[in-house]
């Protein structure tokens, strides 16, 4: 019975998974806009209906993606903090590895974008449509802050929201400078900015 239990939870994680990856090859390929839940299944090779057993929404395996390459920096962000690097060291890690996995997989964008249309309100953005991104930068910023090593006279809400901004402007940018490069430049300038003298 219980060897049947986890055969059960196998499929489900394995159909999840597909899903998952499906989307993101249809996010890539036709944008987050023209992609339906239809397309999706179909490159999974399974049913619409099947869809639902596992997210509720377009919006919801978006969110997803975005929320396990969060994780997937802050993986990469915890390794280097063992090796005990400044919160400015740190922080640009934090930055580029976002930069890359943001270039790899420019289909979570919109959720960047999106997050920007209520910058001005944080607080109304609900916590199910944010993939956390600058909850980890204010993290790293308010570390700094309490060391010294950022200014305190700015709060760290404003810094991680800035910093969040750049990946947003950086998306529209008609600069000729590859993506990367160009939010490389910008976190430097910001960082300059925030580092205490």
């Amino acid at each position: 019975m219980a060897e049947k239990l986890n055969l059960r939870k196998r499929k489900k994680f394995q159909a999840r998974q597909t899903i998952l990856s499906a989307a993101a090859r249809q996010f890539e390929l036709h944008g987050f806009a023209n992609t339906s839940i239809a397309g999706i299944m179909q490159a999974a090779g399974l049913g619409v209906g099947t869809f639902y057993n596992y997210f509720a929404s377009k919006e919801d395996v978006l969110l997803t993606l975005a929320k396990n390459l969060r994780a997937e920096v802050s993986e990469k962000i915890s390794a280097a903090d063992e090796l005990n690097p400044s919160s400015c060291e740190l922080l640009e890690r934090c930055c580029i590895c976002t930069a890359k996995l943001i270039d790899e997989n420019r289909f979570i964008l919109p959720l960047f974008i999106s997050a920007s249309e209520h910058s001005d309100k944080p607080e109304q953005i609900p916590q199910s449509l944010s993939p956390g991104f600058r909850d980890l930068f204010e993290d790293i910023i308010q570390s700094g802050q309490l060391r010294g090593e950022f200014r305190a006279d700015v709060p760290s809400n404003i810094i991680s929201e800035m910093v969040h901004s750049i990946y947003q402007t950086t998306a529209f940018s008609k600069l000729d400078i590859p993506f990367q490069e160009n939010i490389r430049l910008k976190i430097k300038i910001l960082l300059d900015g925030i580092r205490t003298p």
